[in-house]
């Protein structure tokens, strides 16, 4: 039983880790684009 339960915490905190990897992975990514998109769209308006 003992085994059993430290591979589960084992697969617990292994996916917790993989998925907050992800999601900062992610955030930056979006948060980039977005940072970009804010750009261009106040270079279109300085040339208007």
């Amino acid at each position: 039983m003992d085994e059993q339960l430290r591979i589960i915490l084992i697969i617990i905190v292994s996916v917790s880790i993989f998925g907050l990897l992800v999601f900062v992975f992610v955030k930056n990514v979006i948060r980039n684009r977005i940072q970009s998109l804010v750009e261009e769209e106040e270079k279109e308006k300085k040339l208007k």
